[in-house]
């Protein structure tokens, strides 16, 4: 098929960013959203794009989103998400923050807190708190990857396993339909069992993008966490495993129903 030159921009977009929204692109092309549902439908079969709910995902396989192109997909989300889990973690406590553009929305809001002790795989969460003296921040070693700062490798996982602290924030790259927890770095996941592995309250944060889609490498189980932070969630099957395993389900984004009792 021979795509127009509005659908190889909506393409260019897609692999970017991981996702496109009909809204959003109705909005930049200044078409109706009935315009772009026919392209996105068009660039579906071809299976070019893979359809979701309100728009459509790059097919990346075992490909991961560019790092900052996941920094500004779902910003306003993950700044919630961070304040939510920051509120959690109280003065005095001693925490793990892993690899991720949502962690390290925690990292941000965490720096009005008091006597905390982060240890971190994550260069741009150590280099954002390491200026406040109330923090002491304690970075892993190992292998650094050029693509986000993240500390991988046996190194680092030797290094997380000295310690066992009051709580860990982990974020991941997909979540999936049955609970499971995925990532794409195989090296990656062997750091983030550590963590959940060494800390008396896990933190799970993840916006709802991480629901549409798909990894190689399985973390674990939701039903290894205490506590799971998401602007929603739209899989009625976590939120029955999550009900059922006593995992604290937060979101941060009011459901339509929370919105029609308010009314």
């Amino acid at each position: 098929m021979i795509f127009s030159a509005r659908q190889a921009e909506i393409m260019a977009i897609a692999k970017e960013q991981g996702r496109v929204l009909v809204d959003e692109l109705a909005a930049r092309f200044a078409v109706t959203p009935q315009t772009i549902r026919k392209d996105l439908n068009d660039l579906c079969d071809t299976r070019a794009l893979n359809r979701i709910h309100g728009g459509a995902v790059f097919p990346n396989g075992n490909e991961n989103v560019k790092y900052e192109a996941r920094r500004s997909m779902a910003a306003i989300e993950k700044q919630a998400i961070g304040r939510a889990a920051a509120a959690l973690i109280p003065d005095n406590s001693s925490l793990f923050i892993n690899i991720g553009t949502t962690t390290e929305a925690v990292g941000e809001a965490l720096v009005d807190h008091k006597e905390l002790m982060v240890i971190t795989n994550n260069i741009n969460v150590a280099n954002r708190l390491r200026v406040y003296p109330s923090i002491e921040v304690v970075i892993a070693g190992g292998v650094v990857r050029g693509a986000d700062g993240g500390i991988v490798g046996e190194a680092a996982v030797d290094f997380i396993r000295q310690f066992k602290v009051d709580f860990a924030v982990i974020g991941v790259s997909a979540i999936d339909e049955d609970g499971a927890l995925l990532d794409f770095d195989f090296r990656e996941v062997k750091v983030a069992q550590a963590i959940i592995a060494n800390a008396r309250h896990v933190v799970l944060v993840s916006d709802a993008s991480k629901f549409e889609r798909t990894a190689p490498v399985r973390i674990g189980h939701i039903s290894q966490v205490h506590t799971f932070i998401t602007d929603h969630c739209p899989s009625q099957n976590v939120r029955a495993i999550c009900l059922d395993r006593e995992v604290q389900l937060i979101e941060t984004t009011p459901s339509d129903i929370d919105l029609e009792q308010s009314n």
